[in-house]
């Protein structure tokens, strides 16, 4: 006879209700922002621990938080599908391809557009916001968006990691070759956030972590993989709420303080349009490589899904004097979540991207 199955634990059942809710969370993540800011102000300051004598350590909440969720994404990856992706690589080159080239492409367009608005700066601001979301490697998020349409896992996965393991890399690329875009003070400072992004934030905060749950998942027993899962991924979803309540606040909290409603409506104009243009740009560069529904889907995905949160904590730590550059970064958060949803429900109702008709 066989074995009973074993009945889930109350974390794990907590964790599967907190994720089939999830969507529900970060809007009331919003709200306890808007709402109940302070909390989140102060999480957002760094704070320093005595070591004894005159050392001391400093702690920086969101980029923990981040840490924690990439840890997380490292661990859950199937690390044993990955070998089929190796041996078929032109979607995952294409979309690390795409990756780079979309926001060159992207963003001097809504640079045009933004020249002819009555801002003086030309939307430098809204720029800047863009710029540091679509020089992000794709969100460890997109992976969950693929497991519900039933794209190809191994195909995002291997975007997932192989954007996040050449972010040192690709982010200051970027990041400079972008800056240039920009006016007055906006140049200035993306030119001090790159630097930050040459000096290690890239690779502390994203990398490794994300590095770090990989190794473990590779190495590790079974049973000692089980049991970090089990410990790891409920505090890496708890702390990705708590992540967008802290970077909801330092915005929101800037805008109650001083209500911009232009600014406002600007801000998801802009957000609204960069990410209808990636998603579109993926989804045309699946049909002109003819792949398969589902890994046309997941290259969409991932055209489109960058990691806001990690350009949020870039924002917070790097540049702490401009909170209202984390508006359209929040904007861009839900809306690419919305489009996700659109892509997978084309996807479930066999609508999904499909390849060319071949040339007779």
């Amino acid at each position: 006879m066989n074995a009973p199955t074993p009945s889930p634990s109350p974390v794990d059942r907590a964790t599967n209700w907190l994720r089939r809710r999830l969507g529900r969370a970060v809007l009331v993540s919003y709200a306890a922002a808007l709402l109940l800011p302070g909390a989140g102000l102060w999480l957002r300051r760094p704070h320093t621990v005595p070591l004894g004598g005159s050392a001391q350590l400093t702690l920086r909440t969101s980029s923990f938080l981040l840490s924690l969720v990439l840890l997380s994404a490292g661990l859950q990856v199937p690390v044993r599908a990955l070998g089929r992706v190796l041996r078929r690589p032109k979607a995952m080159l294409a979309g690390l391809a795409l990756h780079l080239a979309i926001p060159l492409l992207v963003v001097p367009f809504v640079a045009l557009l933004l020249r002819g608005t009555p801002d003086s700066d030309g939307g430098s601001g809204l720029l800047t916001a863009m710029i540091l979301i679509v020089a992000m490697p794709v969100a460890a998020g997109a992976t969950v968006w693929t497991a519900k349409g039933e794209g190809d896992q191994p195909t995002m996965v291997g975007l997932v990691l192989g954007s996040t393991l050449l972010s040192p890399l690709t982010t200051p690329f970027l990041l400079a070759a972008l800056a240039p875009l920009l006016s007055g003070g906006y140049a200035r400072a993306l030119a001090g956030t790159s630097g930050s992004a040459h000096s290690g934030f890239t690779l502390s905060a994203v990398v490794l972590p994300c590095a770090a749950g990989l190794l473990c998942a590779l190495v590790l027993p079974p049973s000692w993989h089980g049991r970090l899962l089990r410990a790891v991924v409920p505090a890496a979803l708890i702390g990705s709420l708590l992540l967008t309540y802290v970077n909801a606040s330092g915005a929101l909290g800037s805008f109650l303080a001083r209500p911009r409603p232009l600014l406002f409506t600007a801000a998801l104009a802009v957000a609204a349009l960069v990410c209808v243009l990636s998603f579109v740009l993926g989804r045309l560069a699946a049909r002109v490589l003819r792949l398969d529904a589902p890994v046309a889907s997941s290259l969409t995905l991932a055209c489109g899904m960058n990691n806001s949160s990690a350009s949020a904590v870039l924002i917070t730590t790097s540049l702490p004097d401009k909170p209202h550059l984390l508006l359209p970064v929040l904007a861009y958060g839900l809306l690419q979540k919305t489009a996700a949803n659109r892509v997978v429900a084309r996807l479930r109702h066999g609508g999904a991207p499909s390849p060319l008709p071949s040339r007779p």
